[in-house]
C-alpha cells in the first residue's frame, strides 16, 4: 500500500516536515474520546481493536517495538504493519491473561484522539468491564452475527445503561460469515431493540461490520451496499464527549488539596467536574454551606479569566472561608445536594459476599467516608430484568440498596454527574475495592431527621456516677468462658459501687435481636445493633460489658470507632478450639459436627482473632476468677 497526496497520512507527514510546531499544536488541541468495547466471549473485540489500530496507522511505540523485534516475522512491506500479526499479538495477550484486566489502547486520526478500553467478555470478569466503562463517553457493544444477542450482551448493555453511557454503538460483527446478509442484520437489531426498550435505552446506532475484513470500520463496505449509515470510525470521530456536555451544567469542583506555599497565599486545587467559573463568581462550599466569591483562578501558566469542566486549577477566595480536601465548591445559586442516606445501584466486585450492616469505606469524588449498606431491596436478573429477593450480593451481582454514611456528603445523581454520583466501596481491613455504585437520590429521611441537642450530656451522666464510661468487649469462641468471666467482672465492679450493665449474646437474642439468625450477614447486624446500644449506654455514663463471639474484626472495629478514644476495652478470651469443644457446655459443638447446626463459629464459619486487643486472657492457664481480677485491675488503672 502506498500513500497519495490526498491520503491523511501523507498530509500529516507533510505537515510534520514543513512545520513541526504547527503539527504539535494541532495534535494537542484535538478532543479525546474514551470508549469501551464489550460483549460476549469471542465476539471479536481484539480483532476490532486491531483493525482500528491498523487502519489509523497510529500504534503505541511499545507495540511497534515488540512487532519489529523480528522484521522477518513481522512481514512488513514499505514500513507497513501486518494486520494478521497485530491481531495475533492482541489475542495472545488475552490468552496469557494480560487483558483479563482492562487493557487501554491509544490511537488517533486527523480529527480526534482516542482511548479504547478493551475489557474481557467472561461473566466472572464483569467487575473489570465496569472499571473500563466508568470513564467512557461511548460504548461499542459487539455481537457475533452468527450468535445474535447473548446473555453477556444483555449484561453488558444493562451495565452500560446503568453507568450512564448514552452513546451506544451496536457493532454486529463477522457479517462476512453470514454472507453480509441484511436480513440477518435486521433480525438482530429487532431482537436487541426489544431488550433496549426494557432497560430504558432510548437510542443506539447499529453498524454491520467485519473486524477481520475491515468492512464499515474505517471505510464503507462494498459488500453491504444496503447499509447507508456511518462507518464506525466516522461515528467515533463525530460523537460528543462528556467533558463538552459537562461544561453546560452548574459549576462543581471537588477539592483535591489545599495549596498554601506561604502565609500570603491560600488556594483550593482540583479538577472542575462541571460548569465553568470566573473571578468574581459567587460560590458555595459544601457540606458547610459557607459562601464567598472567587478572587482568582491560578494555573502553572498564569491566572485565567475563565475555567471550564475538565481543567485542573487552583481557586482563591475573596474571604477566609473554611474549605478542605473532600469539600465541593459549587455555584452559590445552584448548589448540589448534601445528605447521608441514599438509594443506589451496587455492582458487587468481591469474591466474599456483601454483608449488610458491615462498615465499608466509601470513596466519592475526593472524599472518603465510612458507610454501611442495607439488605438489598432487590437483585437484578440481567437476562429477564426480574427483581429478585436477596439477603446479600455475590460476585458480579447487581442490586439496588440503601446506603448510610457516617456524615453528610455533597452529591448528585449519577445520571446527572458521574463524578459526584459514582462511588466505590473499600474493605476497611484489606483496602480492596469490593463494589462500584451509582447514586439515584437521597432518602427523604436523611433530610427529615436532625440531631437534637440536649443539656445533660454524657459527661454530666458520667460525673454523676463518678466513673469513666467504658465498653468492655469480650470476644472469643463459643465455650471460651466469655459470659462467665464478664459476669464475675460485673459483680466485682458492682461491689465497688460502679454503675454497670452486662449485654450477653444469648440474652440479647431473646429480645432485641430475636429476628436474626447465624449467617455471616445476621452476625454483622447482630453486632451492629449491640454496638449502637452499648454506645447509648456509655452516653448514660455506664460501664458496659458485652459477651459476644463477634467473629469478625471489621465489626469489632466498627464498635471501637463508635466510642470515644480510650473508651473501648477489648478482651480476647483466648481458648483453643479443642478446649472449647471439649467443654461444650451447651452441646453446640456436637450438633455442629453432626451437621445439625450450620454456620457455627470455629467449625463451618470463621473466627478472626483480635490482632491488638487491650487484654488477652487464656482460660487454660487462668481460672475465671483470676482472669476477672486481671481485667478489673486493668480497668481501674485506666
Amino acid at each position: 500500500m502506498t500513500t497519495t497526496e490526498k491520503d491523511p497520512i501523507y498530509v500529516t507527514e507533510a505537515l510534520i516536515a514543513e512545520d513541526i510546531d504547527a503539527y504539535l499544536d494541532k495534535h494537542q488541541h484535538k478532543t479525546m474520546l474514551r470508549f469501551i468495547t464489550c460483549g460476549s466471549v469471542d465476539d471479536g473485540k481484539s480483532t476490532l481493536i486491531g483493525r482500528l489500530l491498523y487502519d489509523t496507522k497510529m500504534i503505541f511505540e511499545d507495540q511497534l517495538a515488540s512487532l519489529e523485534k523480528d522484521s522477518k516475522a513481522v512481514g512488513t512491506q514499505g514500513g507497513e504493519i501486518d494486520f494478521a500479526l497485530l491481531v495475533d499479538g492482541l489475542a495472545a495477550e488475552r490468552e496469557q491473561g494480560i487483558t483479563i484486566d482492562v487493557a487501554y489502547r491509544f490511537f488517533a486520526t486527523e480529527k480526534r484522539k482516542f482511548i479504547v478500553a478493551d475489557t474481557p467478555g467472561h461473566e466472572q470478569y464483569t467487575r473489570n468491564m465496569v472499571t473500563g466503562a466508568s470513564t467512557a463517553d461511548l460504548a461499542v457493544i459487539l455481537i457475533d452475527a452468527r450468535q445474535g444477542v447473548l446473555t453477556q450482551t444483555r449484561r453488558h448493555s444493562y451495565l452500560v445503561q446503568t453507568l450512564g453511557i448514552r452513546n451506544i454503538v451496536l457493532a454486529i460483527n463477522k457479517m462476512d460469515l453470514v454472507g453480509y446478509s441484511a436480513e440477518r442484520f435486521n433480525e438482530i437489531v429487532k431482537d436487541y431493540s426489544h431488550f433496549a426498550r426494557q432497560i430504558g435505552m432510548e437510542t443506539f446506532l447499529p453498524i454491520p461490520i467485519s473486524g477481520l475484513k475491515g468492512d464499515n470500520i474505517a471505510a464503507r463496505s462494498a459488500d453491504m451496499p444496503w447499509y447507508e449509515g456511518p462507518t464506525l470510525l466516522q461515528h467515533l470521530e463525530e460523537a460528543p464527549v462528556n467533558s463538552a456536555r459537562m461544561q453546560e451544567g452548574p459549576f462543581r469542583m471537588p477539592v483535591q488539596w489545599v495549596n498554601r506555599p506561604n502565609l500570603d497565599f491560600r488556594g483550593f486545587a482540583g479538577q472542575i467536574g462541571a460548569g465553568q467559573v470566573r473571578p468574581g463568581d459567587a460560590i458555595r462550599v459544601l457540606p458547610s454551606g459557607k459562601t464567598t466569591t472567587v478572587k482568582s483562578i491560578v494555573t502553572f501558566d498564569g491566572d485565567l479569566d475563565l475555567a471550564v469542566a475538565g481543567q485542573s486549577v487552583t481557586l482563591t477566595f475573596a474571604d477566609e472561608v473554611d474549605c478542605s480536601r473532600g469539600d465541593v465548591i459549587t455555584a452559590a445559586a445552584d448548589p448540589c445536594e448534601v445528605a447521608d442516606q441514599f438509594e443506589a445501584t451496587l455492582v458487587w466486585m468481591a469474591e466474599a459476599e456483601m454483608l449488610p450492616g458491615r462498615p465499608y469505606l466509601l470513596k466519592i469524588g475526593t472524599q472518603t467516608v465510612t458507610a454501611t449498606v442495607t439488605e438489598p431491596k432487590y437483585e437484578v436478573n440481567v437476562n429477564t430484568l426480574e427483581h429478585l429477593a436477596a439477603k446479600t450480593l455475590g460476585l458480579n451481582a447487581i442490586g439496588v440498596v440503601n446506603i448510610s454514611t457516617d456524615r453528610a456528603i455533597p452529591f448528585e445523581a449519577y445520571a446527572t454527574n458521574p463524578d459526584l454520583g459514582g462511588f466505590i466501596l473499600i474493605d476497611r481491613m484489606t483496602n480492596a475495592t469490593v463494589a462500584a455504585g451509582m447514586i439515584h437520590f437521597a432518602l427523604r429521611r436523611s433530610q427529615n431527621i436532625h440531631w437534637q441537642a440536649v443539656d445533660i450530656d454524657r459527661n454530666a451522666h458520667a460525673a454523676l456516677k463518678n466513673q469513666k464510661p467504658t465498653v468492655v468487649w469480650f470476644t472469643g469462641l463459643s465455650g471460651s468462658g466469655k459470659s462467665t468471666i464478664a459476669n464475675i467482672v460485673e459483680k466485682k465492679l458492682h461491689a465497688m459501687g460502679k454503675h454497670t450493665f452486662l449485654l450477653d449474646g444469648d440474652n440479647v437474642r431473646h429480645g432485641l435481636n430475636r429476628d436474626l439468625g447465624f449467617t455471616d450477614a445476621d452476625r454483622v447486624e447482630n453486632i451492629r445493633r449491640v454496638g449502637e446500644v452499648a454506645k447509648l449506654m456509655t452516653d448514660a455514663g455506664l460501664i458496659v460489658l458485652t459477651a459476644f463471639i463477634s467473629p469478625f474484626r471489621s465489626e469489632r472495629r466498627m464498635v471501637r470507632d463508635l466510642m470515644a478514644e480510650g473508651e473501648f476495652f477489648e478482651v480476647f478470651v483466648n481458648t483453643p478450639l479443642s478446649v472449647a469443644e471439649e467443654r461444650d457446655v451447651k452441646g453446640l459443638y456436637k450438633k455442629a459436627r453432626s451437621g445439625a447446626l450450620k454456620n457455627f463459629t470455629g467449625i463451618d464459619s470463621p473466627y478472626e482473632a483480635p490482632e491488638e486487643p487491650e487484654m488477652v486472657v487464656n482460660t487454660v492457664d487462668l481460672t475465671a476468677e483470676e482472669a476477672a481480677d486481671r481485667i478489673v485491675a486493668a480497668l481501674l488503672a485506666r
